[in-house]
């Protein structure tokens, strides 16, 4: 039966086929072209040292490499990536790299010392949303350059402003920030002092598995084998395609017109449970997903109505009948898996005690207000669910749907008052999601660190000094404690209603091999993928 769901997944099959160039529709792709449906909206720039979202971090993964990367079977456990070795000085500030002298850029150059130390240096010039992770170690414009250098063609030394733990600082070198590029090509490109990021922006000079060929937004990225990889999949290409309807996906998957689909929902992949033809790779991923409240809106920064909100959502419906197989219920900002990540569940719907704290804060009338969410599926759905368990309590919610980067770019600039997002975790350390939901030292418009309680315009001394204090102890026993009290009061202490944790699927036809999934969205890899 043709219907409007079978009618536009067929349509977007069709113009995917226009899009490759092959002849038939509904035709295997391929055995050198791996084909995969996913949503890509919400990328910005797939210069590493810029994009800040899951799916360009994702994709930057891939084109390239860093100094060390997480193990992916042992996601705690940092192992070296360009760097062969590594060690710290005696007082706990020069780390020293040696490098693996057979890495090359897709160009054919090799990749030295100067290629690392400057693209360390550049973020931390640069200052995009990501440079945080950089910045945190002491690193300005101004002293960045003595600080990060070469001491030869494959040897990098880094010294911090302070005694620093080496598991802290390798777990933020490896993450997406410190993509290693290629000086020469980049500054090739430059454009006034950009630093080559207008021309990296939708261009690569990596020495990863692949080279980014083409992106177009909100319509496909294409990706080239790199010619000088070390490993020999037989896959020359990948095609993401944009597919924004998780339906379509299945429909080209089950076609053969996509070889993986990335975003498919409890509904499909329940029809692909326990069927032979298909091989699905599931990994509980470090994404949570919440409500952030501004408090630039008085009423929102009232701690009652904040209260009122957690008590009136209904976590473990939603979780039970939209999202079973893609989510779990998670109400802590530390993804479960992360040291020191607790698994407390306190919120539970409870419309009563809800109505009472709205009585509380002054408003047992209800109010009005808007809530931005991402118009991918599951999150309409349960949007639509958030905003009629509101209504129980007298929240009158004005629902506002919009691609993945436009609900970011709107939060970012801290223009929203709800808005339902998802945060994915930079790094394998429990700092980077405590300063994101803890810290906000500067709360003006003009802030150098732009953290998630900025975002929302939420300062809270307490939870800023609580969380340096917990990133700065020796201790690995009392630093996991620090971590999980800061957890639990901020669950009663804060704008941010923390819902669900998400398990991720890639849905493969029986054909693939090689697609892996990691805990961080950056650790997703196409390294060696394979078509029988």
């Amino acid at each position: 039966m043709l219907n409007r769901r079978t009618f536009l997944a067929s349509s977007a099959a069709a113009s995917f086929f226009s899009y490759t160039g092959l002849s038939a529709a509904f035709a295997d792709t391929p055995k050198d072209i791996l084909v995969v449906a996913q949503q890509l909206d919400n990328m910005t720039s797939l210069d590493p040292h810029e994009g800040f979202e899951a799916v360009g971090s994702e994709i930057s993964s891939n084109i390239y490499q860093k100094l060390v990367k997480p193990n992916l079977d042992k996601p705690s456990e940092i192992v070296g990536d360009l760097a062969e070795s590594w060690e710290a000085g005696p007082d706990g500030k020069t780390f020293t790299f040696r490098l693996r002298k057979d890495a090359k850029f897709a160009s054919g150059s090799p990749v030295t010392a100067e290629d690392v130390a400057f693209s360390l240096q550049r973020p931390v010039i640069m200052n995009k949303s990501p440079a945080f992770i950089i910045n945190q170690f002491g690193f300005t414009k101004d002293n960045v350059a003595e600080r990060i250098k070469a001491a030869d063609a494959h040897t990098l030394v880094l010294t911090t402003a302070e005694p620093t733990a080496s598991s802290f600082l390798l777990y933020c070198l490896s993450a997406n920030v410190a993509s290693v590029i290629e000086k020469k090509a980049v500054m090739e490109k430059v454009q006034g002092d950009d630093l080559g990021n207008g021309w990296l922006r939708q261009n690569s000079a990596g020495s990863g598995e692949w080279t980014l060929r083409a992106w177009k937004p909100s319509e496909s990225v294409m990706l080239d084998a790199n010619p000088n990889r070390q490993t020999k999949g037989n896959i020359k290409r990948i095609i993401l395609r944009h597919i924004v309807d998780p339906s379509a996906q299945l429909l080209m998957l089950q076609k053969g017109d996509a070889d993986v689909a990335r975003n498919l929902t409890t509904e499909q992949l329940r029809t692909l449970q326990g069927d032979a033809n298909y091989n699905l790779v599931r990994k509980g991923v470090a994404s949570l997903m919440v409500i952030s409240m501004n408090q630039k809106n008085p009423i929102l920064a009232k701690p009652q109505v904040q209260q009122a909100i957690k008590w009136a959502l209904d976590y473990q419906g939603i979780q039970k009948n939209i999202i079973p197989l893609t989510h779990v219920v998670h109400q802590s900002f530390l993804p479960e898996g992360f040291p020191g990540a607790i698994t407390d569940t306190p919120y539970k719907k409870d419309t009563a005690k809800a109505k009472a704290l709205m009585a509380e804060a002054g408003h047992a009338d209800g109010f009005e207000i808007s809530m931005d969410h991402y118009s991918a599926q599951p999150y309409p759905d349960i949007a639509q669910t958030i905003q009629a368990s509101l209504a129980e309590i007298g929240i009158k919610v004005k629902l506002l749907s919009s691609e993945n980067r436009q609900v970011l770019t709107k939060m970012r600039a801290r223009q929203h008052e709800l808005i339902l997002t998802a945060w994915g975790s930079d790094y394998f350390d429990p700092n980077t999601n405590s300063e994101q939901f803890c810290v906000n030292t500067d709360n003006g418009e003009e802030a150098r660190n732009r953290t998630l309680a900025w975002r929302s315009s939420w300062q809270n001394k307490e939870f800023g000094e609580r969380s340096e204090a917990a990133l700065k102890e020796r201790d690995p026993a009392k630093r996991i404690a620090l971590y999980e009290q800061i957890q639990r009061d901020h669950m009663a202490n804060s704008p941010f209603a923390l819902m669900f944790q998400a398990v991720t699927t890639a849905a493969c036809r029986k054909n693939v091999s090689g697609v892996r999934l990691g805990t961080l969205s950056d650790t997703h890899s196409y390294l060696g993928a394979s078509k029988a």
